[in-house]
């Protein structure tokens, strides 16, 4: 069984003992393949210190997370770019629009928002979304920049059926992370609606922990208890929703 944890900051944890630890505990969990999102210029070395220890399992992506625009982000997302000049990376985020905590910045999340599109676009890869109370924002821009070229993860999908189907129907796939174990989210009702073909794991670890460790710090090997969810849900195995979610993040990532 391989299970693919297509969404962790894992990289956070910079003490070599603790990442050795967390990362075996992937193993242990037959979760071998993990992707990583950077947030700003300051995440993207973090990201490459643990693809670098651990290039089998781990596969970067680089984008200017929306919390992360501020004015003047261009200098930011500019430094990121550079980044991508020296590795290779798998795709773009993660990006979007963020309204939780500020919405005086819309307009400058929106054109960052754009721009790393046109970026994902230029070197024909996958976007990573970002969206946290502004589905109907980010959903008016990828209506605006759909094309062939434009497909990726919805991450931390947390919508309704109509709007997952939306999603769909853009060529996007369902990042479903923890949240699918809350009692109270919902979001299980509507997962149970979606045909696995649609779906990838994550965990964003170290947030949104899933039960039973929520209030603990999130980590990769928890993503077991999502897939045990998802499968309970779907009535299948946990056997095989890691068989198709896995291939769809091939099909994502293109490896």
């Amino acid at each position: 069984m391989v299970l693919t944890d297509t969404h962790t900051h894992l990289y956070y944890e910079t003490n070599p003992q603790k990442r050795a630890a967390l990362v075996q505990r992937c193993v242990d969990n037959d979760i071998s393949r993990l992707f990583l999102p950077s947030v700003d210029a300051a995440s993207v070395p973090l990201i490459y210190d643990l693809v670098k220890a651990y290039p089998d399992m781990c596969y970067p992506m680089l984008g200017l997370h929306p919390c992360s625009v501020k004015p003047g982000w261009e200098e930011e997302l500019a430094a990121i770019k550079e980044a991508h000049q020296q590795n290779k990376i798998y795709a773009i985020g993660e990006i979007g629009i963020d309204l939780y905590w500020d919405k005086t910045y819309l307009d400058g999340q929106i054109e960052a928002f754009r721009a790393q599109i046109n970026w994902a676009k230029s070197l024909k890869l996958p976007i990573v979304i970002h969206c946290r109370d502004a589905y109907d924002e980010v959903y008016s821009v990828l209506k605006a920049e759909n094309d062939d070229d434009l497909h990726g993860i919805f991450h931390c999908f947390g919508g309704t059926v109509q709007q997952a189907q939306q999603v769909v129907d853009l060529g996007f796939y369902l990042g479903i992370g923890g949240v699918v174990t809350y009692k109270n989210s919902g979001l299980d009702k509507v997962v149970a609606e979606i045909d696995l073909k649609h779906i990838v794991l994550e965990t964003d670890s170290p947030y949104l922990t899933p039960v039973p460790f929520r209030g603990k710090p999130n980590e990769s090997s928890y993503l077991i208890y999502i897939a045990q969810k998802v499968a309970d849900l779907h009535q299948t195995s946990v056997e095989e929703v890691a068989r198709i979610t896995t291939q769809n993040s091939k099909l994502v990532f293109g490896i």
